[in-house]
């Protein structure tokens, strides 16, 4: 018998523990008859303002997150979202197919979402290569963010960073805040604008900005949640969070 609450998906969702965003966005996107189940990454809220810094905190998502998947797996989710950024493109392009495989061997083969995927499959239906970024990050966190897209053959015109200082400090930027990047990023030749990092809220605020620019606006939990959805079988159009799941 199918789960009676999620008899057409379940989703696994990991996060780090200071990440208050993605989960209450990836839940107010959800189709009927979907359910998310989350699990955590613990880490501490070490500060990002440096190299070494960042690095630590990149240790302790690294750590943490093969534990956290196998925390959610038992549940038997149908599919398991990795909603967390710098790992995905600390490391470079080169090394993401072998992040990605180590993150199904640890879901069990169960199919597993990470955002270069998701933003990758997004740009292609929103026909984008010339893009801007906004990171949560500061200036040592967009440097892998900007080497992964052009790396990744995009045509990258700018990267907007919002300074966050430690990870739980990124979930505190406003939509006041949000906006004015998405003006200061914006321009004449980009074709999209995409927003990386799970703990920023973007999710509503991307497609208000959609609205004001007449472009695509990708926020990163609409992306993976958008893509772990497609990718097994719900084609539902979800309203309210931009183009990219309301029309694709």
């Amino acid at each position: 018998m199918p789960d009676s609450l999620g008899p057409r998906l379940k989703v696994g969702v990991v996060v780090p523990s200071t990440n208050t965003s993605a989960q209450p966005e990836l839940d107010a996107m959800r189709p009927d008859g979907v359910t998310n189940h989350t699990g955590r990454m613990i880490i501490d809220d070490d500060s990002m303002v440096d190299q070494p810094g960042f690095e630590h905190v990149m240790h302790g998502i690294r750590e943490s997150t093969h534990p956290a998947i196998r925390g959610v797996v038992s549940c038997d989710p149908g599919c398991v979202i990795i909603g967390v950024s710098p790992e995905s493109y600390w490391e470079g392009t080169e090394s993401h197919a072998r992040v990605l495989g180590s993150m199904r061997e640890a879901a069990g083969g169960r199919p597993v979402t990470m955002s270069p995927d998701a933003l990758d499959a997004a740009l292609a239906v929103l026909e984008a290569r010339r893009i801007a970024v906004i990171t949560p990050y500061p200036p040592v966190g967009d440097d892998p963010v900007s080497r992964f897209f052009t790396g990744s053959g995009y045509d990258l015109l700018g990267v907007q960073g919002l300074g966050a200082p430690s990870p739980l400090q990124i979930s505190h930027v406003s939509e006041t805040g949000l906006r004015d990047a998405v003006k200061e990023i914006d321009g004449a030749d980009v074709e999209a604008i995409v927003q990386v990092g799970t703990n920023v809220a973007m999710a509503r605020l991307a497609a208000a900005a959609e609205f004001w620019l007449g472009k695509p606006v990708v926020s990163n939990n609409v992306a993976l949640y958008w893509h772990a959805l497609r990718q097994n079988g719900i084609t539902d159009r979800v309203r309210g969070f931009g183009s990219l799941l309301a029309e694709h």
